[in-house]
């Protein structure tokens, strides 16, 4: 039943004064006293857990076991299982014997423990999920909000300049990411200007719907296949595209002047070296050239 964590521990009859203690002039300690046979120990022990944990390192959980430490069973009384103990400035000041749901323990231990406030959330990385979700319209109101404070934030102009660019304002877009004037962001900064690039390309060119009609009348047909793929990633559709360009480039690797190897590195800027598709397409593209 060991889950430890910084917060969560085992003692024993040599570590106990130590460990709980000691320790309990720093931060309550909550003891709890449970054995292998015990069904509603093994309840309770991970409810303990997460309220611990929720606690942030205001709260420590103490476990000890009592089919092996009879002596600490002996020293507080302990008489059946589970019993729960919080001691505080080295002394037992409060606790409970029996399984607790989860609203009668932080009953209990409101009156003891402080509960940390809550971790402020960082709105650039709100505004990234939001648009990895394609909730492009609340990223774009999270990141205006970010560069009304600060409009040097490169981060936060490259994501602005792609919300910007999925609503078509390309132009806009482009300006924006002009605008970005710190180095450390070049690989964000190279997808940026990727994305905007097949977007405008897509806005030329035939529907999906016409180049498949191509394709499947002519299978070998290039430029159908090539702009099939960009249309898919004007739609965010990067495996279709991957997969397209991939087959484009081992079929006819010169074509338009090597323009699917180039286009498919333009796809991996896009998407940064941790996507997992880039992992998988690196390898493929790496198979078909050695």
């Amino acid at each position: 039943m060991s889950q430890d964590t910084p917060y969560i521990f085992d003692v024993t009859t040599a570590t106990f004064d130590q460990l709980v203690l000691d320790k309990s002039f720093d931060q309550p300690v909550l003891v709890d006293f449970w054995a292998e046979w015990c069904a509603p120990c093994k309840v309770l022990m991970p409810l303990l857990a997460q309220i611990t944990e929720s606690y942030q390192g205001e709260l420590l959980l103490a476990k000890v076991n009592c089919d092996i430490e009879q002596d600490i069973v002996a020293r507080f009384g302990i008489r059946s299982l589970p019993t729960v103990v919080l001691f505080k400035d080295g002394q037992p000041i409060d606790g409970f014997a029996g399984a607790q749901p989860e609203s009668e323990i932080r009953k209990i231990l409101e009156q003891h423990v402080v509960m940390p406030p809550p971790a402020e959330v960082d709105p650039l990385q709100l505004a990234q999920s939001a648009f990895s979700e394609s909730h492009f319209a609340e990223a774009e109101a999270l990141l205006k909000q970010i560069l009304s404070e600060d409009n040097t934030n490169a981060a936060a102009l490259i994501l602005y300049a792609r919300c910007l660019a999925e609503r078509g304002e390309l132009g806009e877009a482009r300006t924006v990411l002009d605008a970005v004037k710190s180095d450390e962001h070049k690989a964000d900064l190279a997808g940026a200007r990727a994305q905007l690039t097949f977007l405008a390309e897509a806005a030329s060119l035939p529907d999906a719907a016409d180049l498949k009609a191509r394709l499947a009348q002519n299978p070998l047909d290039d430029e159908a296949a090539h702009q099939l793929a960009i249309q898919h990633l004007s739609r965010q559709q990067y495996e279709a595209a991957l997969d397209g360009l991939l087959k484009l480039f081992i079929r006819n690797r010169s074509y338009a002047d090597g323009l699917p190897h180039k286009t498919l590195l333009q796809v991996f800027d896009l998407l940064g070296n941790d996507h997992p598709l880039v992992t998988a397409y690196r390898r493929k593209l790496f198979a078909a050239l050695y």
